[in-house]
């Protein structure tokens, strides 16, 4: 974490949940949610590229780092969030992605968050059934490397092409499959 992000009380939660402009919208109408970034985590490569990591061979998942205020929302409630959001059953892959870059994963910051993460799995799978085992990692966070600028709210600063990407990838279909009717 920054010392401008400690020195203000805010926490840091890092989620891969494949493309990660379909992840930023969900984080950003959360209250107590302060910023959300897309970038890449968990490979060998410093600084990637978006063309390297869409390559698939950096290692790196697209990831969101979220700043957010504990005081006002919990990293438990973003977890949650999290698992409501993805479909956990598949590897390197989400919806229409495929490739170890679009992997889910946790990526904890410390032992409490890692206690928390491991916590909500086990709630998730006490509710639902899953015709698969569940394929989403929980790690180590490693180096965040942040996507370039044009990834950056892509949902805000391109909705015609963002709503024709999330609409057609059969996100909203396999949630509601996964989840029910209130993902």
């Amino acid at each position: 974490m920054n010392a401008d992000a400690e020195a203000k009380g805010l926490e840091t939660a890092i989620f891969a949940g494949g493309c990660f402009w379909c992840m930023e919208p969900v984080y950003d109408k959360i209250g107590g949610v302060v910023s959300v970034m897309p970038g890449y985590i968990g490979g060998e490569v410093a600084n990637p590229s978006y063309q390297e990591v869409c390559q698939g061979e950096t290692g790196h998942a697209e990831a969101v780092r979220i700043r957010f205020d504990p005081a006002k929302v919990s990293y438990r409630e973003l977890v949650r969030v999290f698992w409501r959001n993805i479909d956990p059953t598949t590897r390197n892959r989400q919806f229409c992605d495929y490739g170890t870059q679009y992997r889910t994963a946790i990526f904890y910051l410390d032992e409490n968050q890692k206690r928390i993460a491991e916590d909500t799995l086990r709630e998730v799978l006490e509710v639902y059934t899953f015709e698969r085992p569940i394929a989403t990692e929980i790690v180590p966070a490693g180096e965040f490397y942040e996507a370039e600028e044009y990834h950056q709210q892509y949902y805000k600063k391109e909705p015609y092409r963002y709503k024709q990407y999330h609409d057609n990838c059969g996100r909203i279909y396999r949630l509601k499959e996964l989840w029910g009717e209130k993902h």
